[in-house]
């Protein structure tokens, strides 16, 4: 076994600093999904455990383009961020942007999609400019643009997204909600009932994992400093991703 005091899977902890440099860290969760397109659906409920959909043109629109390039299980799983979300931002009595707050999450996770995915950056990151560029086609004033691209590229940093304005937060809040059960105390047993009927899981949890593992594999410098380089290490031999120590104990200073 090699010495990681100075190599990582052959990689010497000071190649492997200059190889991530310019990598930010973000911290947290996430989710899954593939380029196969769900099959064709029927529209979507106006209304889930008594939270209303946007009835808006983009709100039909970003849900048509979601649900062409999601697996089922991405598609359901944004849906349940949003319910989720506004679930409990509505019992804390904060008020916020229905149709940007539906917006975000349903384009939340695009950077998980092969056909959004950049050779190097982040999923957050692929996901908020593949959102960017749709909204942009359909006219999105550019200031609500901007709020939906750090709703997406903030929402697996639940302690700086919670710290933003409530669209921001409810994105991080939802979707983590429905990726660690985290805040699922707060969801009245009904109202998980009819979001889990409406919008039902379907192996979300494996198809996660396997999608997390495909970033791992296919630009494992993406996930530096990432809660998904966890799982890579777990699954996959000689995974070359540095940890913080290594970059730490890589640095070129004179101690």
């Amino acid at each position: 076994m090699p010495d990681e005091t100075n190599e990582v899977k052959g990689v010497t902890r000071r190649t492997a600093l200059q190889r991530a440099a310019g990598v930010a860290a973000i911290s947290a969760a996430a989710t899954l999904a593939t380029t196969l397109s769900s099959p064709p659906a029927a529209a979507a409920p106006s209304t889930v455990a008594g939270v209303r959909f946007p009835d808006t043109e983009l709100a039909h629109r970003t849900t048509e383009f979601v649900r062409s390039v999601s697996t089922p299980s991405l598609f359901n799983h944004v849906m349940r961020t949003y319910l989720f979300g506004s679930l409990l931002l509505d019992r804390r009595g904060v008020r916020y942007d229905r149709e940007l707050a539906f917006v975000a999450a349903a384009l939340h996770d695009l950077g998980l999609v092969e056909a959004y995915r950049s050779p190097a950056e982040r999923f957050e990151v692929d996901g908020a400019d593949a959102a960017q560029r749709f909204l942009r086609e359909q006219d999105m004033p550019a200031g609500r643009v901007a709020v939906v691209w750090d709703a997406i590229a903030l929402h697996t940093n639940a302690g700086i997204a919670a710290r933003k304005r409530p669209e921001i937060a409810m994105i991080s809040l939802g979707s983590g909600l429905d990726f660690t059960g985290n805040g699922l105390d707060e969801i009245p047993a009904d109202d998980l009932a009819d979001i889990l009927t409406a919008f039902p899981r379907e192996g979300f949890s494996q198809e996660a994992i396997d999608t997390i593992l495909s970033l791992c594999r296919t630009k494992p410098m993406s996930v530096l400093m990432h809660p998904f380089a966890e799982v890579g290490r777990r699954h996959i031999p000689d995974f070359p991703v540095p940890t913080v120590e290594d970059l730490l104990l890589a640095a070129p200073f004179e101690e």
